[in-house]
């Protein structure tokens, strides 16, 4: 299982619907009056933490996300229906961060939380709600308001449970595939792994992940070698 822990995307929610201009018109009913319906509220787009993901490569191809839009207003006084929410599933450990990739939005720690990352605009009013005793016909509506769009940093803070380090070409790999389902490419030559691979392996009923990590060799905090950029600290 390859795994990517920081990724950048683009958040829409749903416009909301514009409300309805509409009279009332029907045979015999000289003065119908207004009928216009409001329109449905945009959809929002939601991030739920979920404890079986490990990674953010869903995320790798698919950088755009948009909630559904609310429908307009009708005649007969009919509300247009709500845009359905976005759900995006992300692993507990996610930060959330804005486009800054430095002000922390919302921390995932725990498994089914929830958090509106981006709100549906409301739907506009129909010309029912502008109906007076002053004026009977009113031609006046309003449209739907804009959903909020953000561009927004994905940060996962853990990726496993335990971590296997050690020096270039000492057995990670294959300890990893040994004990796991996972198949890591092993092979004769230093710096083999150039990301971290993931398994999960079970023990006493409980599902552990293990992540292989990239050879260490004297002064990789300088950037010799593969360096540490796939460590992190928090």
């Amino acid at each position: 299982m390859k795994f990517l822990d920081q990724v950048k995307i683009y958040i829409k929610a749903g416009d909301g619907g514009s409300g309805s201009p509409s009279f009332r018109r029907e045979k015999f009913i000289e003065f119908g009056g207004p009928d216009g319906g409001d329109g449905g509220k945009g959809g929002s787009v939601i991030l739920i933490s979920e404890r079986n993901l490990n990674t953010l490569i869903d995320f790798r191809y698919q950088q755009h996300f948009k909630a559904k839009r609310g429908e307009d207003g009708r005649g007969k006084n009919q509300t247009g229906r709500g845009g359905e929410n976005l759900y995006l599933k992300v692993p507990v450990g996610t930060q959330v961060y804005e486009e800054d990739n430095k002000t922390l939005i919302y921390d995932f720690k725990r498994e089914n939380e929830e958090y509106v990352a981006a709100i549906g605009g409301k739907g506009g009013f129909g010309n029912t709600k502008f109906k007076s005793s002053t004026n009977r016909a009113p031609k006046r509506f309003t449209k739907g308001k804009i959903g909020e769009e953000f561009w927004i940093w994905l940060q996962l803070k853990t990726i496993a449970d335990i971590g296997i380090i050690g020096l270039p070409n000492a057995g990670k790999s294959s300890l990893l595939a040994s004990v796991t389902s996972a198949k890591p490419k092993i092979a004769n030559y230093k710096f083999t792994t150039l990301n971290p691979n993931l398994g999960v392996a079970q023990y006493d009923d409980k599902e552990i992940t293990l992540a292989d990590i990239p050879g260490l060799i004297e002064n990789a905090h300088s950037g010799v070698g593969l360096g540490i950029k796939f460590f992190k600290t928090y």
